[in-house]
């Protein structure tokens, strides 16, 4: 029991020396801390020892040998049951329906078919076997006791006893009785030894295969990743795709399959080689199996690129080093060279690098130009980068309109002679205005050609960023014709599609960029005029089919293979304004990133270079209302608000702007930016969170390093 510390403490003397006060204070002491309980402390010690090194390295050894064993099993049983029943060919005849390859099917049907006429005859002569057996048998057993006896008979004719008549059939009952014995001996330790043997069989089979986890197995094999590409590596890789008539065709070879190979070369940051293919084998059957590739190439998926070259049953295989893919390329020219020039006719914007490391520079001249992706992947930089190039040549004019309005084309103020910039509707139809302007441009110039065919035009660009939200626009104008859509009586389609057929021969260019691309925000003729069709990472193969055209995804381009978020601004191009290897439909493009400062300071010699551009702001920035955060005001704090209060609540807010506005208005803001409005207990409601994560998400896509 604790005891309380009495201290005493003697006051100063008073100024009456005959009164003294004494004064006792009591300072208890601090209490005892709380035992730790015995199971919290065998905790931690039971934590620490579990987190050790050595404890990780064995308890890693003993999954390792434990999966070895249990899946080495798994590996005996199913070549046994593959041995004994007819499940490898059917295995081997779904694998060719699915490849397409009739031919080796039929083959495989008709080897399955053997295989069972066989077994039925084993089959059946088991169910007479028994007969059989116990026939041969006693006619066995009967002609060798009657063997025995004879030579007893011989036996005691030459030795004169009588006893010698049964000596071999004694020894012979004698030495099965040894045998009997003998067995009786093995018997126990072979129920022992045996168990284990097989266990070691199946643990031999498992580690040979390394049937473990990529984390339990050992250093030196988890390091194989990213090893160098050998012949050898290509062919193994090529044997195990799952394709039986290139694995029996390679094991028919004399060589191996190294004659199937070209000369492997360095290309870039990885390596490139070209593979015949045997007759039996289609190059469709190789790129579908990309993934599968790339994993026997100890690759990952994005680090393998199929392509078709011009040479017949040949595919062209470029392996990345590993990792180099997500290594930056550096700077633009345009950003590192301050006097690079620019010249429509007769130059090539520096766009970035191919996968071999090659600099990429594209034609603009005369090409219409599309590029389509997810949001915020680098679509508006891309098509940034380009227009910045050409402004540096000071014969070209722009149109822009920007309609996501977060400011990504501001520079081309003092440049540009058009510049609307805002996501409503009526910036939409500002921007279908100054298309149909460019088609009376257009018209006019044609007519001058006519009477002059010598007349010659400055180029004229026409830029709608975000052209999704043109084409799903569902304002009308007085005559009832709609500005969005993809009839004939789409003002905004009409006008592209005649730029589309006949503006490149008098320079007057279309340049779109717009969003996931579908037969809604992207009719099929539109993305078909385009000369040059760019794609960053996509949804699905059909959306890459729509953004580069069949032939181009049927010869290996594959958009939809990019990784979200890792694979910025790496397009896949088809066109002909990039030089390529001869029979190539395609091009992978990792362009380069221009930061909205750099990007200023080049407009700004671009601007040097001009005479004085007086910019039209059809609708100024400031006056115009930013639907999206005024929704974000009107629900306020609440979680959630009916579409119907939302109106009500915007329409008080501004009227003028909102006045009129309908649910089919309020989706399409919202969809534009993501999110929509969700049913609740029946109702159409509009949620502050979806709201507030839209915000968040167009602001950092707009100060972010790579925001479109």
């Amino acid at each position: 029991m604790t005891e309380n510390v009495v201290h005493l403490h003697k006051t100063p003397e008073p100024v009456d020396p005959d009164a003294s006060v004494t004064t006792l204070t009591v300072v208890p002491d601090a209490p005892p801390a709380w035992p730790v309980p015995l199971w919290v402390r065998f905790g931690r010690t039971v934590k620490a020892a579990a987190t050790a090194d050595g404890t990780k390295t064995v308890g890693r050894a003993v999954v390792r040998h434990g999966l070895y064993t249990f899946n080495g099993g798994r590996i005996v049983a199913r070549r046994t049951w593959d041995g004994r029943t007819g499940a490898r060919y059917e295995r081997m005849l779904r694998a060719a329906e699915a490849a397409g390859n009739y031919e080796v099917a039929e083959e495989w049907e008709e080897r399955l078919q053997r295989f069972r006429d066989a077994r039925h005859r084993r089959r059946m002569d088991l169910l007479h076997s028994p007969v059989e057996v116990a026939k041969g048998v006693a006619v066995g057993t009967g002609m060798g006791i009657g063997a025995l006896v004879a030579l007893g008979v011989v036996m005691a004719i030459n030795n004169g006893e009588v006893k010698d008549v049964i000596t071999p059939l004694a020894a012979t009952i004698d030495f099965i009785g040894l045998l009997i014995r003998i067995v009786q001996i093995v018997w126990g330790p072979a129920l022992i030894l045996g168990p284990l043997f097989a266990l070691l069989g199946m643990w031999a089979v498992g580690s040979k295969q390394q049937a473990a986890p990529q984390w339990a197995l050992p250093a030196n094999v988890r390091s194989s990743e990213g090893e160098p590409i050998t012949p050898s590596i290509v062919v193994k890789a090529l044997r195990h795709l799952g394709l039986p008539a290139l694995r029996n065709a390679i094991k028919a070879m004399d060589d191996g399959g190294a004659a199937m190979l070209s000369p492997i070369v360095i290309a870039g940051c990885g390596v490139e080689v070209d593979v015949a293919l045997p007759l039996e084998v289609s190059t469709i059957e190789v790129q579908q199996r990309r993934r599968k590739l790339a994993e026997n190439l100890n690759r990952h998926e994005h680090e393998v690129f199929i392509m078709i070259p011009e040479a017949a049953r040949t595919v062209r295989l470029w392996i990345a080093d590993s990792g180099a893919l997500d290594e930056p390329i550096g700077p633009s020219p345009l950003v590192t060279d301050e006097t690079i020039t620019a010249n429509y006719k007769t130059g090539s914007a520096p766009w970035g690098q191919d996968l071999r490391g090659d600099a990429v520079e594209l034609s603009l001249y005369q090409r219409h130009l599309l590029i389509t992706g997810r949001s915020n992947q680098g679509k508006t930089a891309a098509l940034r980068a380009l227009a910045l190039w050409l402004a540096l040549d000071r014969s070209v004019t722009f149109w822009l309109a920007d309609l996501k309005g977060a400011g990504d084309w501001g520079m081309f103020e003092g440049i540009a002679d058009v510049l609307i910039e805002g996501p409503s509707d009526d910036h939409v139809i500002q921007a279908t205005e100054m298309v149909e302007d460019a088609v009376e441009e257009m018209n006019r110039r044609i007519e001058v050609r006519r009477k002059d065919p010598k007349a010659v035009f400055p180029t004229l660009i026409v830029l709608v960023d975000e052209a999704q939200l043109a084409f799903m626009c569902p304002a009308v104008d007085d005559a009832k014709r709609p500005y969005g859509g993809s009839k004939a009586t789409s003002r905004y389609f009409m006008a592209v599609r005649k730029l589309h057929n006949q503006g490149r021969v008098v320079d007057v260019l279309m340049w779109q960029g717009t969003q996931d691309p579908t037969d809604q925000n992207l009719p099929k003729l539109v993305r078909e005029g385009a000369h040059t069709r760019a794609s960053l990472v996509l949804g699905s193969e059909s959306q890459s089919k729509m953004a580069l055209g069949d032939k181009a995804v049927e010869e290996g381009a594959a958009p939809h293979m990019l990784r979200q978020g890792l694979d910025k601004g790496t397009l896949v191009v088809a066109t002909d304004g990039i030089k390529m290897p001869k029979g190539q439909s395609f091009v992978t493009v990792r362009t380069h990133f221009i930061d909205d400062d750099p990007a200023k300071e080049i407009a700004d010699r671009a601007k040097a270079l001009r005479d004085g551009v007086t910019t039209l702001r059809v609708i100024e920035r400031g006056e115009e209302r930013d639907p999206l955060a005024d929704i974000a005001a009107v629900i306020g704090d609440a979680p959630r608000l009916l579409t119907t209060d939302v109106l009500k609540r915007l329409a008080t807010l501004d009227r003028d702007a909102y006045d009129g506005w309908t649910n089919g208005d309020l989706k399409r803001v919202l969809e534009a930016e993501g999110e929509e409005p969700k049913k609740s207990h029946g109702r159409m409601v509009v949620h502050r969170d979806h709201v507030l994560r839209a915000l968040a998400n167009r602001d950092a896509e707009g100060s972010a390093s790579a925001s479109e």
